[in-house]
């Protein structure tokens, strides 16, 4: 009883952390995804976590407590986060491709996020979790999630990082990046719907007899599923590229906070 009264607060920040990153990280926080099997799956992690590292921590309950326990659920959040900033560079590259081609009138109901999704948008993001799973990118999350404490120990430096703005400097250098991401993802869409509004405008030109709206708007549609098509075995390359920039921003985030560990 008395080992359970002394390991039930490390327990406690152990859990926090780890339901904090299924809340925001991609395929954990699907509304397809169960929440007893969410508040399962956290358990069991924690408790994995709990004997193979929380066994040696020592925590006293005091007024600091609570703060601890901010922190670690900021940490969590903010590990999901990132994560999810890659995901969403997806279906914000689908946005741009919606707009170009005019596809962005007819959005569709996302059934993982529960919102209005971009048609394209919502196609690669579910590409996007097909290859994540395949490569079975969801078991290096967890491998990272559970590393995670190596790197980012209980008595982490987290608020002197936010303080001093490093945190919020890579935090937000990382969603440029994935904005980034997002845009040359699309850019081949978008630079040849460009060209075809341009030949169109010549076409206006020289033959004004043509409605360019009733020429335009197939035209665009046919050109740009077929770049689409034409440009879906790269994908899978670009996928792969995706998830390494996400893996080593995440790694990033580790050495931001607290720094690798000793040995490494």
């Amino acid at each position: 009883m008395n080992a359970i009264v002394e390991g039930f607060p490390i327990f406690l920040l152990i859990f926090c952390r780890i339901t904090a990153f299924f809340v925001v990280a991609p395929v954990f926080s699907s509304r397809g995804v169960p929440n007893t099997f969410k508040i399962g799956l956290g358990f069991f992690i924690s408790l994995i976590v709990f004997f193979s590292y929380g066994l040696s921590q020592t925590i006293v309950p005091n007024a600091e407590y609570v703060l601890i326990v901010l922190r670690e659920i900021l940490i969590g959040l903010m590990m999901g986060f990132v994560v999810y900033l890659f995901f969403a560079a997806v279906q914000t590259a689908g946005s741009l491709m919606d707009m170009q081609i005019g596809l962005a009138m007819a959005n569709v109901v996302d059934p993982h996020t529960g919102v209005s999704a971009p048609l394209l948008g919502n196609f690669k993001y579910m590409l996007l979790l097909l290859v994540f799973l395949m490569m079975n990118g969801h078991h290096y999350l967890l491998t990272g999630l559970m590393n995670s404490y190596q790197w980012m120990p209980l008595d982490n430096d987290l608020f002197s990082r936010m303080v001093s703005g490093s945190l919020t400097e890579y935090l937000t250098r990382v969603f440029g990046n994935t904005f980034l991401l997002a845009l040359q993802i699309a850019a081949p869409l978008v630079v040849a719907m460009f060209l075809t509004d341009l030949g169109l405008g010549f076409l206006t030109k020289t033959a004004p007899q043509f409605n360019v709206f009733v020429i335009g708007v197939p035209l665009k549609l046919i050109l740009g599923l077929f770049l689409v098509f034409l440009l879906m075995p790269s994908m899978a390359l670009l996928f792969e590229k995706l998830f390494s920039i996400m893996f080593d921003s995440l790694e990033g985030l580790f050495g931001i906070v607290q720094g690798p560990p000793e040995g490494q």
